[in-house]
């Protein structure tokens, strides 16, 4: 196995320096769900998290880290459909920091609301990802800013490992843990920190249909097309095609090579299922992981996976649109 650009060791002092800033968000049980899928699942309530989702586990810690390094630091740059911009907002105000937020012009407006809200300034840019990297790039070079990615950096992977930390600590004989995934930093994370924990454990990763993680994994390449592109989703969270460099080649070694893939109208009823069922405001790439582990696909899958821990990742849907 390669050696990986995060420890164990980095995601523990992650969650030292975080801890003070952030919730330890509570993990919920639901009998109706256990039934369906027939195994226990147990859902970690990211929703409930600083800003509205995990997001900001990754941004504090690479910003507290950024100020350690240098802290004559001008500010903090960023690129985000909407969750990592409010959790970069939040964490920069928190120590002080100008914080500069590049959005897709077709981000839901509550994002934008938010972002603007922790005290931001808000870029909007057009709808490809290279003009989130290019507004990026140039504000970067103008004000002399610290970059803080969204999920393919060190730090903000090691944040994200915080998640499984605490997970494992509030059930520890979890069999599997079933991910949403966009760029991949919590995914990485959860992997780096849960397979050091409990070697046996297995990492799922779900996304929306057209990601190619399956065929990607299996052939140890990256097989998307160039330049990056968005899926066609309504689960703006989670619509990058791509992974990352960092977390493309963790998620090899570390990930189940068989990605679960959801459309649309299965999220929809997962977000649905959670409002209902456990009365949570959940977003669609939340909805992704539960309808991930009470699909049929789940119920073929080994019998001796008895304990699922599954992400509910965030809670910024926007209820003024919502997508059914």
């Amino acid at each position: 196995m390669a050696e990986m650009p995060v420890t164990f060791g980095n995601v523990l002092k992650a969650c030292e320096r975080i801890a003070p800033y952030l919730n330890r968000t509570p993990v919920f049980t639901c009998s109706t769900a256990d039934e369906i899928a027939g195994r226990k699942l147990f859902f970690k309530a990211e929703n409930l998290q600083k800003t509205g989702s995990f997001k900001a586990r990754g941004a504090l810690n690479a910003i507290l880290l950024a100020k350690e390094r240098k802290p004559t630091v001008a500010g903090i740059v960023t690129h985000s459909s909407g969750n990592h911009g409010q959790a970069v907002a939040w964490a920069s105000k928190r120590v002080n920091l100008p914080s500069y937020v590049v959005v897709p012009a077709m981000a839901p407006a509550s994002k934008k609301t938010a972002i603007r809200g922790y005290g931001a300034q808000l870029i909007e840019c057009g709808s490809k990802p290279s003009d989130r990297y290019e507004a990026c790039d140039k504000l970067q070079a103008e004000k002399d800013l610290e970059m803080v990615p969204p999920f393919d950096h060190p730090d903000v992977i090691a944040g994200q490992g915080s998640i499984a930390v605490e997970l494992l600590d509030q059930v520890p004989d979890l069999d599997a843990i079933m991910v949403p995934i966009s760029g991949g930093g919590m995914a990485s994370g959860i992997a780096i920190a849960a397979k050091h924990m409990k070697p046996d454990i297995k990492v799922f990763v779900v996304s929306p249909q057209g990601k190619l993680l399956t065929d990607c994994f299996k052939s140890g390449q990256r097989l998307w097309p160039n330049p990056p592109e968005y899926l066609n989703t309504t689960a703006d969270a989670i619509r990058l095609q791509q992974l990352g460099h960092l977390t493309f080649n963790i998620l090899s070694q570390l990930a189940e090579k068989d990605a679960f893939e959801m459309s649309d109208e299965e999220m929809i009823q997962g977000v649905k299922f959670i409002m209902h069922r456990m009365k949570l405001v959940v977003e669609m790439a939340a909805g992704a992981s539960v309808a991930a582990v009470l699909s049929d696909r789940m119920k073929s899958l080994d019998p001796a996976i008895k304990k699922v821990g599954v992400i509910l990742c965030g809670g910024n849907i926007d209820l003024d649109n919502l997508p059914w």
